[in-house]
Protein backbone atom coordinates (compact mmCIF):
# COMPACT_ATOMS: atom_id res chain seq x y z
CA UNK A 1 0.00 0.00 0.00
CA UNK A 2 1.26 3.28 -1.10
CA UNK A 3 -0.41 6.15 1.01
CA UNK A 4 -1.08 8.86 -1.39
CA UNK A 5 -3.35 12.10 -2.77
CA UNK A 6 -4.60 13.70 0.87
CA UNK A 7 -2.32 17.09 2.32
CA UNK A 8 -2.28 16.45 5.90
CA UNK A 9 -4.21 19.80 6.11
CA UNK A 10 -7.21 17.82 4.34
CA UNK A 11 -6.38 15.08 5.83
CA UNK A 12 -7.16 17.05 9.71
CA UNK A 13 -9.98 18.35 8.37
CA UNK A 14 -13.76 17.04 8.13
CA UNK A 15 -14.50 16.01 5.21
CA UNK A 16 -15.81 19.59 3.97
CA UNK A 17 -17.17 20.09 0.46
CA UNK A 18 -13.52 22.11 -0.69
CA UNK A 19 -12.23 18.56 0.25
CA UNK A 20 -14.65 16.33 -1.79
CA UNK A 21 -14.21 18.94 -4.63
CA UNK A 22 -10.25 17.98 -4.20
CA UNK A 23 -10.29 14.49 -3.96
CA UNK A 24 -9.55 12.38 -7.09
CA UNK A 25 -13.15 10.61 -7.65
CA UNK A 26 -12.17 7.10 -7.33
CA UNK A 27 -13.21 4.93 -4.41
CA UNK A 28 -11.60 5.42 -1.34
CA UNK A 29 -9.17 2.51 -1.40
CA UNK A 30 -5.83 2.42 -0.31
CA UNK A 31 -3.96 5.95 0.60
CA UNK A 32 -7.40 7.74 -0.31
CA UNK A 33 -8.94 6.31 2.84
CA UNK A 34 -8.48 9.31 4.55
CA UNK A 35 -10.23 9.04 7.67
CA UNK A 36 -7.56 5.73 8.07
CA UNK A 37 -5.05 8.66 8.74
CA UNK A 38 -7.18 10.89 11.58
CA UNK A 39 -5.94 8.57 14.39
CA UNK A 40 -2.42 8.80 12.98
CA UNK A 41 -1.35 12.10 13.18
CA UNK A 42 0.29 14.05 16.23
CA UNK A 43 4.13 12.70 16.22
CA UNK A 44 6.55 14.25 18.07
CA UNK A 45 9.39 16.24 16.33
CA UNK A 46 11.97 14.22 18.06
CA UNK A 47 10.44 11.02 17.30
CA UNK A 48 10.47 11.82 13.83
CA UNK A 49 13.93 12.43 14.22
CA UNK A 50 14.82 9.09 15.82
CA UNK A 51 12.78 7.25 13.18
CA UNK A 52 14.40 8.95 10.22
CA UNK A 53 17.85 8.64 11.88
CA UNK A 54 17.09 4.72 12.46
CA UNK A 55 16.14 4.31 8.62
CA UNK A 56 19.83 5.80 7.56
CA UNK A 57 21.97 4.24 10.60
CA UNK A 58 21.67 0.37 9.39
CA UNK A 59 24.21 -2.07 8.83
CA UNK A 60 26.41 0.39 6.32
CA UNK A 61 28.16 2.29 9.28
CA UNK A 62 30.58 -0.61 9.61
CA UNK A 63 31.83 0.49 6.28
CA UNK A 64 32.57 3.52 6.75
CA UNK A 65 36.21 3.33 8.06
CA UNK A 66 37.09 1.28 5.05
CA UNK A 67 36.61 4.25 2.56
CA UNK A 68 38.86 6.28 4.82
CA UNK A 69 41.66 3.76 4.24
CA UNK A 70 41.02 4.41 0.40
CA UNK A 71 39.80 8.21 0.37
CA UNK A 72 42.19 9.89 3.56
CA UNK A 73 40.10 11.55 6.41
CA UNK A 74 39.85 14.76 4.48
CA UNK A 75 38.44 13.60 1.25
CA UNK A 76 36.56 10.57 3.04
CA UNK A 77 34.68 13.13 5.51
CA UNK A 78 34.13 15.65 2.73
CA UNK A 79 32.06 12.66 0.76
CA UNK A 80 30.25 11.76 3.33
CA UNK A 81 29.28 15.75 3.52
CA UNK A 82 28.36 16.09 0.12
CA UNK A 83 26.56 12.66 0.26
CA UNK A 84 24.22 14.22 3.36
CA UNK A 85 23.90 17.32 1.02
CA UNK A 86 23.05 15.77 -1.99
CA UNK A 87 20.68 13.59 -0.19
CA UNK A 88 18.96 16.43 1.63
CA UNK A 89 17.98 17.63 -2.06
CA UNK A 90 17.13 14.80 -3.57
CA UNK A 91 14.52 14.78 -0.53
CA UNK A 92 13.74 18.44 -0.53
CA UNK A 93 12.57 17.53 -4.57
CA UNK A 94 10.69 14.84 -3.27
CA UNK A 95 8.60 16.88 -0.58
CA UNK A 96 8.26 19.57 -2.74
CA UNK A 97 6.64 18.08 -5.50
CA UNK A 98 4.73 15.77 -3.61
CA UNK A 99 2.84 18.95 -2.36
CA UNK A 100 2.54 20.31 -5.93
CA UNK A 101 0.15 17.50 -6.53
CA UNK A 102 -0.77 16.74 -2.97
CA UNK A 103 0.60 13.23 -2.44
CA UNK A 104 0.94 11.55 0.55
CA UNK A 105 3.23 9.53 -0.28
CA UNK A 106 6.26 8.22 -2.64
CA UNK A 107 4.67 6.13 -4.20
CA UNK A 108 1.58 8.65 -4.93
CA UNK A 109 4.45 11.22 -6.48
CA UNK A 110 5.99 8.67 -8.68
CA UNK A 111 2.50 7.30 -10.38
CA UNK A 112 1.54 11.20 -11.01
CA UNK A 113 4.94 11.49 -12.80
CA UNK A 114 4.91 8.50 -14.51
CA UNK A 115 1.53 6.71 -14.23
CA UNK A 116 0.71 3.13 -13.16
CA UNK A 117 4.02 1.68 -14.21
CA UNK A 118 6.04 4.51 -12.01
CA UNK A 119 4.79 3.08 -9.32
CA UNK A 120 4.77 -0.35 -9.65
CA UNK A 121 8.57 0.26 -10.28
CA UNK A 122 8.81 2.19 -6.65
CA UNK A 123 7.14 -0.50 -4.78
CA UNK A 124 9.29 -3.23 -6.61
CA UNK A 125 12.31 -1.04 -5.10
CA UNK A 126 11.39 -0.67 -2.24
CA UNK A 127 10.56 -4.91 -1.82
CA UNK A 128 13.77 -5.50 -3.56
CA UNK A 129 15.91 -3.04 -1.25
CA UNK A 130 14.29 -3.50 1.89
CA UNK A 131 13.95 -7.47 1.69
CA UNK A 132 17.59 -7.74 0.81
CA UNK A 133 18.45 -5.15 3.84
CA UNK A 134 16.42 -7.06 6.27
CA UNK A 135 17.90 -10.27 5.43
CA UNK A 136 21.24 -9.34 5.62
CA UNK A 137 20.35 -7.57 8.96
CA UNK A 138 19.51 -11.36 10.16
CA UNK A 139 22.73 -12.76 8.72
CA UNK A 140 24.64 -10.27 10.46
CA UNK A 141 22.87 -10.78 13.66
CA UNK A 142 23.71 -14.44 13.29
CA UNK A 143 26.99 -14.03 12.49
CA UNK A 144 27.82 -11.78 15.67
CA UNK A 145 25.85 -14.28 18.31
CA UNK A 146 26.14 -17.40 16.86
CA UNK A 147 29.05 -17.57 14.64
CA UNK A 148 30.09 -18.58 11.45
CA UNK A 149 32.00 -21.06 9.48
CA UNK A 150 33.62 -20.14 6.42
CA UNK A 151 35.91 -21.48 4.03
CA UNK A 152 36.41 -24.55 6.54
CA UNK A 153 37.32 -22.06 9.23
CA UNK A 154 35.02 -21.49 12.25
CA UNK A 155 34.35 -17.68 13.75
CA UNK A 156 32.70 -18.06 17.24
CA UNK A 157 29.41 -16.24 17.91
CA UNK A 158 29.42 -14.12 21.25
CA UNK A 159 27.06 -16.46 22.99
CA UNK A 160 29.64 -19.60 22.25
CA UNK A 161 32.22 -17.22 23.28
CA UNK A 162 30.51 -16.84 26.41
CA UNK A 163 28.62 -21.11 27.39
CA UNK A 164 30.75 -22.68 24.81
CA UNK A 165 28.68 -24.90 22.39
CA UNK A 166 25.10 -25.85 23.04
CA UNK A 167 21.88 -26.30 20.91
CA UNK A 168 20.05 -23.51 22.31
CA UNK A 169 23.08 -20.91 20.81
CA UNK A 170 23.23 -22.66 17.33
CA UNK A 171 22.25 -19.93 14.45
CA UNK A 172 19.17 -21.27 13.71
CA UNK A 173 17.41 -21.13 16.82
CA UNK A 174 18.92 -17.91 17.90
CA UNK A 175 17.85 -16.40 14.93
CA UNK A 176 14.30 -17.70 15.85
CA UNK A 177 14.03 -16.66 18.94
CA UNK A 178 14.89 -13.63 17.63
CA UNK A 179 12.21 -13.16 15.28
CA UNK A 180 9.76 -14.12 17.68
CA UNK A 181 10.74 -12.32 20.19
CA UNK A 182 11.82 -8.85 18.93
CA UNK A 183 11.49 -8.85 15.18
CA UNK A 184 7.43 -10.34 15.38
CA UNK A 185 6.69 -8.26 18.29
CA UNK A 186 7.69 -4.71 16.75
CA UNK A 187 6.40 -5.74 13.09
CA UNK A 188 2.73 -5.15 15.10
CA UNK A 189 2.57 -1.56 15.25
CA UNK A 190 0.62 -0.10 12.76
CA UNK A 191 2.25 3.76 13.06
CA UNK A 192 5.50 4.12 12.46
CA UNK A 193 5.72 6.68 15.66
CA UNK A 194 4.98 4.28 17.85
CA UNK A 195 8.85 2.76 16.87
CA UNK A 196 9.75 6.12 18.22
CA UNK A 197 11.81 4.17 21.33
CA UNK A 198 13.31 1.87 19.73
CA UNK A 199 14.51 4.09 16.89
CA UNK A 200 15.96 6.11 19.79
CA UNK A 201 17.47 3.06 21.83
CA UNK A 202 18.56 2.06 18.15
CA UNK A 203 20.58 5.38 17.70
CA UNK A 204 21.76 5.41 21.34
CA UNK A 205 23.22 1.99 20.58
CA UNK A 206 25.43 3.09 17.39
CA UNK A 207 26.68 5.99 19.78
CA UNK A 208 27.96 3.03 22.40
CA UNK A 209 29.89 1.82 19.30
CA UNK A 210 31.04 4.87 18.13
CA UNK A 211 32.06 6.05 22.09
CA UNK A 212 33.71 2.98 23.04
CA UNK A 213 35.87 3.27 19.31
CA UNK A 214 36.81 6.58 20.34
CA UNK A 215 37.75 5.89 23.81
CA UNK A 216 40.24 3.05 22.67
CA UNK A 217 41.04 5.03 19.81
CA UNK A 218 42.39 7.48 22.45
CA UNK A 219 44.01 5.54 24.72
CA UNK A 220 45.97 4.02 22.51
CA UNK A 221 46.63 7.38 20.87
CA UNK A 222 48.38 8.78 24.19
CA UNK A 223 50.07 5.23 24.77
CA UNK A 224 51.61 5.76 20.80
CA UNK A 225 50.14 2.91 20.17
CA UNK A 226 48.41 3.68 16.69
CA UNK A 227 50.09 6.27 14.29
CA UNK A 228 48.54 9.53 12.80
CA UNK A 229 45.96 8.53 9.88
CA UNK A 230 46.64 9.18 6.72
CA UNK A 231 44.91 12.52 5.48
CA UNK A 232 44.68 12.07 1.36
CA UNK A 233 44.67 9.12 -0.74
CA UNK A 234 47.94 7.37 -1.54
CA UNK A 235 47.76 7.47 -5.78
CA UNK A 236 50.73 6.27 -6.65
CA UNK A 237 49.38 4.18 -10.04
CA UNK A 238 46.12 3.65 -12.59
CA UNK A 239 45.03 0.86 -9.95
CA UNK A 240 44.90 2.39 -6.83
CA UNK A 241 43.41 5.65 -8.64
CA UNK A 242 40.40 3.07 -10.47
CA UNK A 243 40.15 2.28 -6.59
CA UNK A 244 38.94 5.75 -5.26
CA UNK A 245 36.03 4.83 -7.36
CA UNK A 246 34.86 1.26 -5.66
CA UNK A 247 34.00 3.64 -2.26
CA UNK A 248 31.61 5.54 -3.97
CA UNK A 249 28.86 2.61 -3.61
CA UNK A 250 28.97 2.61 -0.07
CA UNK A 251 29.18 6.60 0.20
CA UNK A 252 25.67 7.17 -2.16
CA UNK A 253 23.64 4.07 -0.23
CA UNK A 254 25.00 5.53 3.15
CA UNK A 255 22.00 7.68 3.48
CA UNK A 256 18.86 6.42 1.75
CA UNK A 257 15.53 6.76 3.63
CA UNK A 258 13.59 8.44 1.15
CA UNK A 259 11.13 5.50 1.54
CA UNK A 260 9.87 6.15 5.01
CA UNK A 261 10.20 10.03 4.74
CA UNK A 262 6.05 10.61 3.34
CA UNK A 263 4.82 7.96 6.53
CA UNK A 264 7.25 10.35 9.17
CA UNK A 265 5.41 13.43 7.53
CA UNK A 266 1.70 11.85 7.50
CA UNK A 267 2.19 11.28 11.50
CA UNK A 268 3.85 14.51 12.62
CA UNK A 269 1.52 17.16 14.42
CA UNK A 270 2.79 19.58 12.13
CA UNK A 271 3.42 18.20 8.75
CA UNK A 272 5.65 21.58 7.49
CA UNK A 273 7.95 20.28 10.27
CA UNK A 274 9.32 17.85 7.92
CA UNK A 275 11.92 19.58 6.38
CA UNK A 276 13.64 20.37 10.14
CA UNK A 277 13.34 17.23 10.74
CA UNK A 278 15.02 16.11 7.68
CA UNK A 279 18.01 17.90 7.93
CA UNK A 280 18.20 17.02 12.09
CA UNK A 281 18.51 13.33 11.63
CA UNK A 282 20.87 14.05 8.64
CA UNK A 283 22.94 16.56 10.85
CA UNK A 284 23.14 13.65 14.04
CA UNK A 285 23.52 10.93 11.49
CA UNK A 286 26.45 12.98 9.44
CA UNK A 287 28.15 13.66 13.18
CA UNK A 288 28.38 9.66 13.87
CA UNK A 289 28.93 8.59 10.07
CA UNK A 290 31.99 11.11 10.51
CA UNK A 291 33.30 10.11 14.34
CA UNK A 292 32.99 6.81 13.61
CA UNK A 293 35.09 6.74 10.55
CA UNK A 294 37.59 8.97 11.87
CA UNK A 295 38.20 6.98 15.24
CA UNK A 296 37.76 3.32 13.04
CA UNK A 297 40.60 4.78 11.02
CA UNK A 298 42.32 5.76 13.88
CA UNK A 299 42.34 2.88 16.05
CA UNK A 300 42.86 0.02 12.69
CA UNK A 301 44.83 1.88 10.16
CA UNK A 302 45.89 0.36 6.73
CA UNK A 303 44.74 -3.16 8.92
CA UNK A 304 40.55 -1.43 8.69
CA UNK A 305 38.93 -4.47 7.20
CA UNK A 306 36.00 -3.52 4.80
CA UNK A 307 33.12 -4.58 7.72
CA UNK A 308 35.42 -2.65 10.34
CA UNK A 309 33.09 -4.82 13.08
CA UNK A 310 35.57 -7.71 12.00
CA UNK A 311 38.55 -5.71 13.73
CA UNK A 312 37.08 -6.40 16.57
CA UNK A 313 37.22 -9.85 16.22
CA UNK A 314 40.85 -9.50 17.16
CA UNK A 315 42.89 -8.89 20.03
CA UNK A 316 42.93 -5.02 20.03
CA UNK A 317 46.31 -4.85 22.80
CA UNK A 318 44.23 -2.94 25.96
CA UNK A 319 42.92 -4.52 29.27
CA UNK A 320 39.48 -5.50 28.89
CA UNK A 321 40.08 -6.03 25.37
CA UNK A 322 37.77 -9.10 24.81
CA UNK A 323 35.08 -7.41 27.21
CA UNK A 324 35.51 -4.30 24.52
CA UNK A 325 35.13 -6.66 21.63
CA UNK A 326 31.88 -8.45 22.67
CA UNK A 327 30.07 -5.19 24.13
CA UNK A 328 30.91 -3.37 20.69
CA UNK A 329 29.31 -6.45 18.59
CA UNK A 330 26.50 -7.36 21.20
CA UNK A 331 25.62 -3.35 21.04
CA UNK A 332 25.55 -3.25 17.22
CA UNK A 333 23.28 -6.79 16.98
CA UNK A 334 20.98 -4.80 19.16
CA UNK A 335 21.07 -1.84 17.17
CA UNK A 336 20.33 -4.29 14.03
CA UNK A 337 17.12 -5.68 15.77
CA UNK A 338 15.56 -2.51 16.60
CA UNK A 339 16.63 -1.16 12.74
CA UNK A 340 14.56 -4.39 11.49
CA UNK A 341 10.89 -2.93 12.34
CA UNK A 342 11.21 0.52 10.50
CA UNK A 343 12.70 -0.64 7.52
CA UNK A 344 9.86 -3.38 7.27
CA UNK A 345 7.46 -1.12 7.69
CA UNK A 346 7.12 0.56 4.34
CA UNK A 347 8.22 -2.45 3.44
CA UNK A 348 4.46 -4.01 4.21
CA UNK A 349 2.63 -0.91 2.87
CA UNK A 350 4.64 -1.48 -0.37
CA UNK A 351 3.94 -4.74 -1.06
CA UNK A 352 0.53 -4.23 0.22
CA UNK A 353 0.09 -2.26 -2.30
CA UNK A 354 1.03 -4.24 -5.20
CA UNK A 355 -0.55 -7.45 -4.01
CA UNK A 356 -4.11 -5.58 -2.99
CA UNK A 357 -3.58 -2.19 -5.09
CA UNK A 358 -7.89 -1.60 -4.91
CA UNK A 359 -8.08 -2.89 -1.35
CA UNK A 360 -9.06 -0.69 1.77
CA UNK A 361 -6.17 0.75 3.72
CA UNK A 362 -3.81 -1.91 5.34
CA UNK A 363 -4.68 -0.60 8.69
CA UNK A 364 -8.15 -1.11 8.59
CA UNK A 365 -7.80 -4.89 7.68
CA UNK A 366 -6.33 -6.73 10.28
CA UNK A 367 -6.41 -10.15 8.66
CA UNK A 368 -4.26 -8.46 5.73
CA UNK A 369 -2.12 -6.97 7.92
CA UNK A 370 -1.14 -10.01 10.16
CA UNK A 371 -1.43 -12.28 6.75
CA UNK A 372 1.30 -9.85 5.10
CA UNK A 373 3.83 -9.50 8.48
CA UNK A 374 3.76 -12.94 9.10
CA UNK A 375 4.50 -13.83 5.64
CA UNK A 376 7.18 -11.53 5.10
CA UNK A 377 9.06 -12.14 8.73
CA UNK A 378 8.81 -15.53 7.42
CA UNK A 379 10.56 -15.13 4.10
CA UNK A 380 13.21 -13.08 5.58
CA UNK A 381 13.80 -16.27 8.31
CA UNK A 382 13.87 -18.43 5.68
CA UNK A 383 16.21 -16.54 3.04
CA UNK A 384 18.56 -15.74 6.13
CA UNK A 385 18.84 -19.18 6.78
CA UNK A 386 18.63 -21.83 3.96
CA UNK A 387 19.68 -19.98 1.33
CA UNK A 388 23.14 -19.58 1.35
CA UNK A 389 24.40 -17.60 -1.97
CA UNK A 390 21.44 -15.12 -1.04
CA UNK A 391 23.63 -12.08 0.11
CA UNK A 392 25.62 -12.73 -3.38
CA UNK A 393 22.69 -12.03 -5.10
CA UNK A 394 21.63 -8.74 -2.57
CA UNK A 395 24.09 -7.48 -3.54
CA UNK A 396 23.78 -6.99 -7.11
CA UNK A 397 20.01 -6.09 -6.85
CA UNK A 398 20.39 -4.07 -3.35
CA UNK A 399 22.78 -1.84 -4.83
CA UNK A 400 20.42 -0.94 -8.05
CA UNK A 401 17.37 -1.02 -6.32
CA UNK A 402 19.09 1.28 -3.14
CA UNK A 403 20.36 4.25 -5.81
CA UNK A 404 17.07 3.84 -7.54
CA UNK A 405 15.29 4.95 -4.17
CA UNK A 406 17.82 7.29 -3.38
CA UNK A 407 18.57 9.30 -6.64
CA UNK A 408 17.56 8.14 -9.96
CA UNK A 409 13.39 8.39 -9.53
CA UNK A 410 13.98 11.58 -7.18
CA UNK A 411 15.91 13.37 -10.28
CA UNK A 412 13.60 11.60 -12.56
CA UNK A 413 10.66 13.56 -11.41
CA UNK A 414 12.30 16.74 -11.49
CA UNK A 415 13.40 16.11 -15.53
CA UNK A 416 9.81 14.60 -16.19
CA UNK A 417 8.62 18.13 -14.45
CA UNK A 418 4.99 16.57 -15.13
CA UNK A 419 3.51 20.42 -13.63
CA UNK A 420 6.47 22.51 -15.17
CA UNK A 421 8.03 23.47 -11.65
CA UNK A 422 11.57 22.85 -11.92
CA UNK A 423 14.04 24.83 -11.87
CA UNK A 424 17.64 25.41 -14.07
CA UNK A 425 19.14 24.37 -10.89
CA UNK A 426 16.85 21.48 -9.75
CA UNK A 427 17.09 20.27 -13.59
CA UNK A 428 21.34 20.43 -13.21
CA UNK A 429 21.35 18.54 -9.87
CA UNK A 430 19.18 15.69 -11.12
CA UNK A 431 21.08 14.77 -14.18
CA UNK A 432 24.69 15.29 -11.44
CA UNK A 433 22.58 12.84 -9.28
CA UNK A 434 21.52 9.90 -12.10
CA UNK A 435 25.34 10.60 -13.62
CA UNK A 436 26.49 9.81 -9.73
CA UNK A 437 23.96 6.95 -9.31
CA UNK A 438 24.75 5.45 -12.45
CA UNK A 439 28.29 4.98 -11.87
CA UNK A 440 27.95 4.26 -8.61
CA UNK A 441 25.90 1.46 -9.37
CA UNK A 442 28.34 0.28 -12.43
CA UNK A 443 31.51 0.57 -9.92
CA UNK A 444 29.11 -1.79 -7.12
CA UNK A 445 28.24 -4.30 -9.61
CA UNK A 446 31.77 -4.65 -11.28
CA UNK A 447 33.90 -5.02 -8.27
CA UNK A 448 30.83 -7.64 -6.29
CA UNK A 449 31.21 -9.35 -9.34
CA UNK A 450 34.92 -9.42 -9.35
CA UNK A 451 35.02 -10.50 -5.85
CA UNK A 452 32.68 -13.05 -6.68
CA UNK A 453 34.69 -14.31 -9.20
CA UNK A 454 37.78 -14.52 -7.10
CA UNK A 455 36.24 -16.45 -3.84
CA UNK A 456 34.91 -19.08 -6.67
CA UNK A 457 38.22 -18.96 -8.44
CA UNK A 458 39.84 -19.54 -5.51
CA UNK A 459 37.82 -22.18 -4.04
CA UNK A 460 38.06 -24.32 -7.82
Amino acid sequence: MTMDDATPSQRRSSGSSSNDAAAPLLPKSQGEEVAAYDEFNGASFSGAVFNLSTTIIGAGIMALPATMKILGLVLGIAMIVVMAFLTDASIEFLLRFSKIKKSRSYGGLMGDSFGKPGKILLQVAVLVNNIGVLIVYMIIIGDVLAGKTEDGTHHHGVLEGWFGHHWWNGRAFVLLITTLGVFAPLACFKRIDSLRFTSALSVALAVVFLVITAGISIMKLISGGVAMPRLLPDVSDLTSFWNLFTVVPVLVTAFICHYNVHSIQNELDDPSQIRPVVRSALMLCSSVYIMTSIFGFLLFGDDTLDDVLANFDTDLGIPFGSVLNDAVRVSYALHLMLVFPIVFYPLRINIDGLLFPSSPSLTSSNVRFGCLSAGLITVIFLGANFIPSIWDAFQFTGATAAVCLGFIFPASVILKDRHSRATGRDTTLAVFMIVLAVMSNAVAIYSDAYALFKKHTHRG
